[in-house]
């Protein structure tokens, strides 16, 4: 199969769940940090942290440092649709 596929499939699946749906989002205006997610969602950190790792390993996601601490972007053009058509 095409991979091409695999990975549109695994955009998907990262996006399937709400919190992780709700973070995208969120992103998809800008960059934002753990903590605007935890307010955003409503989640406690280290549930945020978690879906932040299966959407990162998914290719939607990228982080990066500045000081100390991280912000997070949308890098998936495919997520970025996904959300754009979902609104």
């Amino acid at each position: 199969m095409d991979q091409t596929y695999k990975h549109k499939a695994e955009v998907l699946k990262a996006l399937g769940h709400p919190v992780r749906y709700c973070i995208v989002e969120g992103l998809v205006d800008g960059e934002q940090n753990v903590a605007k997610m935890v307010h955003c969602t409503g989640v406690a950190q280290p549930t945020v942290s978690q879906h932040l790792n299966i959407l990162k390993a998914a290719g939607v996601l990228k982080g990066h440092r500045k000081g100390n601490q991280v912000l997070y972007s949308v890098c998936s053009l495919d997520a970025i649709k996904v959300v754009q058509a979902m609104r």
